[in-house]
């Protein structure tokens, strides 16, 4: 079991396959703020609603001076079916054997009606130019989530 992020502690490097063929690692972003927001699956409505409410508000986050990065365990195959079919603008990562999701402590138990299995739990980070985590959010409930990252990232830039 790893042990959670704190704020202060240095983000975990990784490199992932993104949508539309590419590759994206961590230390690309190096001196620039890093949203890096954890979704359970594609095309469901709550992961559905976050990258919508991410891409409407992808030009604020640039102002201040931040990149929007989504990571879920799908294949970047259907991240771009999924952001051809709500026309989404944010970088979907694909971390299909969930070492990026373990890495950050979000791949965990879930329960739901009864039945346990592993899945990812809603979460965002946001790490500053020096690859240092600024904030976390656990747990996250959709509604009004990106607004306060956006004001958390503006208070950073």
């Amino acid at each position: 079991m790893t042990q959670a992020l704190q704020t202060g502690d240095k983000a975990p490097d990784f490199t992932l396959p993104s949508d539309g063929s590419g590759e994206v690692s961590l230390k690309d972003y190096s001196g620039q703020t890093v949203v890096l927001y954890f979704y359970p699956k594609d095309d469901t409505p709550g992961c559905t609603k976050e990258a919508i409410a991410f891409s409407e508000h992808l030009d604020q986050f640039r102002k201040a001076g931040a990149v929007i990065l989504g990571v879920s365990p799908d294949t970047a195959a259907k991240h771009d079916k999924f952001k051809a079919k709500h026309e989404l603008s944010v970088t979907l990562l694909a971390d299909e054997d969930t070492a990026v999701c373990e890495a950050y402590g979000v791949w965990k138990e879930k329960n739901m009606y009864g039945r346990k299995f592993m899945g990812v739990e809603r979460s965002t980070f946001l790490i500053g130019p020096d690859g240092k985590i600024i904030e976390s959010w656990r747990k996250v409930r959709v509604p009004g989530h990106v607004e306060a990252v956006l004001e958390a990232a503006k208070a950073t830039g």
